[in-house]
């Protein structure tokens, strides 16, 4: 009796796997045929079984040349595995004698015996997994191989000889893709001659694209709506209705300039646009994953993001900070601290190197925010090909991994070294006083322990108390497992000590406990620490703070553990980091060396250039002094792009981190170069940015302005001929409810703040962390200082849509669902706010509805009321309680948007 396999009416010999290979099925087995055949049962021999057969009879008929029929089929289909500088399972198909010899799994070829032989078992799917990878061998090709095998394998005399390496594929750059916008250098275009000859340069480009359009641009705002635009813009947070009478009082011609500078040089600037990098940079608390453990010093290096932007850092330095901050001329707290950027990365378990199996995927991650972040491109697209739409190679890729494959994760004393050292001595002073009374209580406990665990181990099966009581050093390799298995995961613990102790051992247990929590005493204060990056050896990381390098100093050891990492006296070398065919970490190709993307790689690009102290490669430094070079022709553009987004809504290129084939044209292409080649001629200040935005007439445009005719030629609004209407974000919903309840405290920086969350939602947070808070003043901070958990959302954030935590985001989604508005009508932290809100106005109006009316639309929209609004909040009043009025204007559109 036979089967005969039919997918659909075609036989075949082969069924596809979900994985992506070939196997053969076993025709004896009906269940290895997979779930997509048709089994038909007959006495039919299988008709493409019998095709098989011929072919491997002809083969058999006739001496099969290695040369000829055998070196083709492995030169193209097994020696990029197992072959040159790649040898998969140590398995080297190139000679004769390294076949026989065979690699992990013993001899790929037993001459004479094609069914002995493995090389012949695996291309013919009779052993897991089949080979080769790709699963393109014919049926000819593995019955030629099979004849081989079985006429004894021989390699004819001029063929016994190593194939070349494996090497990188290049990928040649055609004229017509150098010559895209996006990679060749900006220019500064000279200014448009426009009609209305306006003073900034932003709105002669703009007005010359109008007037081809036939589109014209909208009148002024009000100065009230410019002044709440302004804020909420720079600073997150509404004008107070001093602010705002102190703004309509300045009648200068600079006064809008003045406010500029004014919020420009506010210490709430950096919170506000600090927080459009974190976004970028896929900041967290939190590792994320199954575990989400805390990241304890996270925080830091969301301060130092603040800062930099309140101190007008040039973006290329702040660049340089992130990605080699241990690597410049001057090292500084803050520039080890911003290293921080490059472990940003959501993280499997607690540190990196529990799981080193995903350290390609955390430099992948890396790659994928430099290249979406800093040069708007999908770099990572090229991991395990080449880029299928812009000219980015695989080797590419290999380059940039080569700058970063060094870096370890380590914890940083942001302390002098007289203070780091006074703390180390301390600290084992007090280990060497501790450790001698551990050892005595293991003396007294061990006995009772042993004892316990005897008693546990009892309710296993014979067999393994048979084990278990083997000495350890006599006992089989079966018996070692079974023992193993018992033994570790039996535990007794302290307090099942104690119920079975002697009362001498429990007084003689007690007293050194006693003067181990005496010596713990004398323990100094932790230091404070930041999660940095910096060069060492992966494979040789640091435990925690007890186990650090010297700071930027990578990780030395013996010479058994890897000193090959130092060229000379103290001298770093990175470890090698290689191609890897397909993207997989166990397909080694060759050895790879630093580099950048050659498409937008112009003039002489920064080499490697280690420290003299040689405590760093300098790989890294070179990566981010070719990312802040004038030469980049995407870096200035893309940060540009990226402010013109934040101001206006949308970028000049709307997909903010794919300026590639498959992102959007820019729509001003001449002006988005302008402003590039600005950029750096004033020093890569993003605040000269601002003002110069800020300072045109598209900016200060109405965004009510409705003319049917721009609408119909130009609904989008892509040339900008009326000012966007724009959701706030969700961290400034709340700061500004805070704000107009009066409860928001305004401390700078520090550690991160933990707001209520109802107990169903705590119950749910099964991993990590969540310090349980009341809500109250402790937690009123401004919503960049909440604690950022991957597994656990803010649910307030997340409702009005803040993004993925765990990937670098370019541009927030903006949504609108009915959640939204039954948080804002229901949620606690809303109603006490709208409580609070009517407290203030009730305190500053005494028993005069109509001025707390007046105030509370100062206060909430920074203008007053209408006449008629005034009017319906009267009425309202006698009905309903002053709170639910606040609660109202909490609730207006007026509120949420930025107009």
């Amino acid at each position: 009796m036979h089967w005969t396999i039919l997918h659909g009416v075609r036989p075949t010999i082969k069924e596809y796997t979900g994985s992506g290979q070939f196997a053969m099925p076993d025709f004896d087995d009906p269940g290895s045929l997979g779930s997509g055949a048709f089994l038909v049962r007959g006495v039919h021999l299988l008709l493409i079984w019998g095709l098989a057969a011929g072919v491997s009879m002809c083969a058999a008929d006739r001496p099969v040349s290695f040369t000829s029929d055998i070196r083709p089929v492995l030169e193209n289909s097994c020696w990029k595995c197992h072959g040159g500088a790649v040898q998969l399972s140590k398995l080297d198909l190139r000679t004769r004698d390294a076949a026989l010899q065979g690699g992990a799994r013993g001899a790929a070829i037993v001459p004479g015996k094609a069914e002995e032989s493995r090389l012949y078992r695996l291309v013919a799917g009779l052993e897991k997994p089949s080979m080769p990878m790709d699963g393109k061998l014919t049926a000819d090709q593995i019955a030629t191989i099979k004849a081989w095998i079985d006429q004894g394998a021989q390699w004819d005399a001029t063929s016994d000889a190593k194939t070349t390496e494996v090497t990188a594929e290049e990928m040649p750059i055609p004229p017509e893709a150098r010559n895209s916008w996006a990679f060749r250098k900006p220019v500064r275009s000279p200014l448009p001659a426009v009609a209305s000859d306006p003073t900034n340069p932003i709105d002669r480009f703009l007005e010359k694209v109008r007037r081809e359009k036939g589109l014209n641009a909208a009148p002024r705002a009000d100065r009230v709506t410019l002044l709440r635009r302004a804020y909420m813009d720079l600073v997150g947070l509404p004008p107070t209705p001093a602010e705002t009478a102190e703004y309509l009082a300045d009648n200068s011609p600079r006064a809008w300039e003045n406010l500029i500078d004014k919020l420009l040089a506010s210490p709430h600037y950096g919170e506000r646009w600090g927080r459009h990098w974190l976004d970028v940079a896929r900041y967290a608390d939190s590792n994320g994953f199954e575990h989400d453990y805390d990241r304890p010093n996270a925080w830091r290096y969301r301060d130092y993001v603040i800062r930099s932007f309140n101190q007008d850092t040039p973006y290329n330095v702040f660049l340089a900070e992130q990605i080699s901050g241990d690597e410049l001329d001057r090292v500084t707290d803050d520039s080890m601290i911003a290293t921080g950027f490059l472990r940003s990365y959501a993280k499997v378990g607690y540190r990196e190197k529990d799981n080193p199996q995903f350290r390609y995927e955390y430099l992948d991650d890396m790659i994928g925010t430099i290249g979406r972040g800093v040069l708007g491109l999908t770099v990572n697209c090229a991991r395990c090909h080449n880029h299928k739409f812009d000219p980015i190679s695989q080797k590419d890729y290999y380059r940039i991994e080569a700058s970063l494959f060094g870096y370890v994760e380590t914890d940083y004393p942001l302390a002098s070294k007289d203070q780091v050292e006074a703390y180390k001595r301390k600290t084992a002073e007090i280990d060497a006083r501790i450790a001698p009374l551990r050892q005595k209580l293991r003396q007294i406990e061990e006995p009772y322990r042993e004892r316990l665990a005897q008693e546990k181990y009892k309710k296993y099966p014979d067999n393994v108390q048979r084990a278990i009581a083997v000495p350890e050093e006599k006992r089989t390799p079966g018996e070692a497992l079974l023992a193993g298995q018992v033994i570790r995961t039996t535990s007794v613990s302290s307090d099942e000590i104690d119920r079975i102790m002697a009362a001498g051992d429990v007084a003689q247990k007690q007293a050194l406990n006693e003067e181990i929590r005496g010596l713990q005493k004398e323990r100094p204060k932790p230091l404070p620490m930041a999660a940095i990056v910096t060069d060492g050896d992966y494979r040789f990381a640091p435990d925690g703070p007890g186990d650090e390098p010297a700071p930027g100093k990578g990780v030395k050891r013996e010479a058994t553990e890897g000193s090959f990492l130092f060229e000379g006296p103290g001298r770093y070398q990175p470890p090698p980091s290689y191609f890897l065919i397909r993207g997989d970490a166990e397909s080694r190709g060759p050895l790879m060396q630093p580099g950048f993307i050659e498409v937008i790689t112009y003039g002489k690009p920064p080499t490697e250039d280690p420290p003299a102290d040689g405590r760093t490669s300098g790989r890294r430094r070179a990566l981010a002094e070719w990312l802040g070079s004038p030469e980049n022709p995407l870096t200035a553009r893309v940060i540009v792009n990226r402010i013109w987004s934040h101001h206006f809504g949308q970028g000049i290129v709307a997909t903010l981190d794919n300026f590639g084939k498959m992102g959007e044209k820019p729509t001003h292409p001449e002006l988005l170069d302008w402003l590039a080649v600005e950029f750096m001629s004033r020093g890569w200040s993003i605040k000269q940015m601002h003002r110069l935005m800020m300072t045109s007439e598209a900016y200060q445009m109405s965004s009510q302005y409705q003319d049917p005719g721009d609408a119909e030629k130009d609904p989008e609004n892509h040339d900008l001929w009326r000012f966007p209407i724009q959701r706030l974000d969700a961290e400034i919903v709340r700061d500004a409810m805070m704000a107009a309840s009066g409860a928001l405290d305004l401390t700078i920086g520090g550690p991160p703040v933990f707001p209520h969350l109802p107990g169903e939602i705590l119950a749910s947070m099964t991993e990590g962390i969540w310090k349980r808070e009341e809500d109250g003043p402790r937690v009123w901070r401004r919503s960049i200082y909440v604690y950022r958990k991957r597994g656990l959302p803010f649910p307030m954030f997340e409702v009005f849509d803040l993004p993925d935590q765990n990937t670098s985001c370019a541009r927030r989604n903006v949504s609108t669902v009915p959640t939204q508005a039954l948080t804002l009508l229901n949620d606690e932290f809303v109603l006490r706010q709208a409580k609070l809100f009517a407290d203030r106005v009730k305190e500053a109006a005494p028993g005069d509805p109509a001025r707390q009316v007046d105030l509370a639309y100062r206060i909430a929209l920074s203008r007053p009321p209408s006449t008629d609004e005034a009017k319906l909040a009267a009425d309202f009043l006698q009905k309903r309680p002053l709170a639910d009025f606040t609660h109202v204007l909490l609730n207006l559109n007026e509120f949420l948007y930025v107009r």
